[in-house]
């Protein structure tokens, strides 16, 4: 038996007889639209997202099978919270809330990938992620939701597997999300206000001595690198240049 693989990554659901499929199984002697049904077929639950698909043709019986490899974790449950990226300040930041069932579909999504014996054990490796990503569960940070699993509260939804939810949930969340962005942005001008204070009251001062009070404020990275300038670049604070000045003198 002869066999041959071919590797692609599809739109979900939408996969057609076009390139990179079309071409490659057209010498293959196969019924392209019978694989290209299937593929849709096993890809529509990721819909919205690219999918890595393998088809194994066998070119002596023209029969065909087709294995679909998964999306990260991380890219399913920004599907499931309705975002595009997680937080940058994962510890600070919430970017979204999920539900348990909404944890239970991506775990089951991700079985074959994940290292839990049992449903439960993988649904906390989900819970898991989501802590990176500055997503909550149950309204929790990841830390506690794994406790509310350790403790059997979701018992019911995980064994029953149940992945829905209601219109009502979904809206919900939906508000959630909204609170959770203009938090973000009122936290941001906050500190951005206070850096601002802190840059000004130091004018003068070397970049690093401004740098190290800003930190000690607790002023987030990205909002102190967006406010400080580079050291060396030509929008350098002026503490920088005067330092550097005697430095230059020393050398002639």
């Amino acid at each position: 038996m002869a066999e041959q693989v071919i590797d692609a990554l599809v739109d979900a659901g939408k996969a057609s007889a076009g390139p990179p499929l079309g071409p490659a199984l057209g010498p293959m002697g196969v019924n392209i639209g019978e694989v290209i049904k299937t593929i849709n077929e096993k890809t529509s639950g990721f819909a919205g997202m690219q999918v890595p698909i393998k088809v194994i043709v066998d070119t002596d019986t023209k029969k065909f099978k087709i294995t679909i490899g998964t999306p990260p974790s991380s890219s399913l449950i920004m599907k499931e919270a309705g975002i595009k990226k997680g937080s940058g300040n994962p510890n600070t930041d919430r970017v979204a809330d999920v539900l348990i069932e909404q944890i239970i579909k991506v775990a089951l999504m991700k079985s074959d990938a994940l290292l839990g014996k049992t449903l439960k054990e993988k649904v906390k490796e989900i819970i898991g992620t989501c802590n990176s990503m500055g997503v909550l569960v149950e309204g929790k940070p990841a830390v506690d939701a794994i406790k509310l699993v350790n403790e059997g509260k979701f018992d019911k939804e995980i064994k029953e597997e149940k992945t829905e939810l209601s219109a009502e949930e979904k809206k919900n969340l939906d508000e959630e999300k909204k609170k959770l962005a203009a938090d973000i942005e009122t936290r941001r001008a906050e500190f951005v206000k206070t850096a601002n204070e802190l840059i000004k009251s130091m004018e003068g001062k070397p970049r690093g001595s401004i740098k190290t009070k800003l930190v000690e404020a607790k002023i987030p990275v990205e909002i102190i690198d967006e406010l400080l300038p580079v050291e060396g670049a030509e929008g350098a604070v002026a503490g920088d240049k005067k330092e550097a000045a005697p430095a230059a003198e020393a050398k002639k």
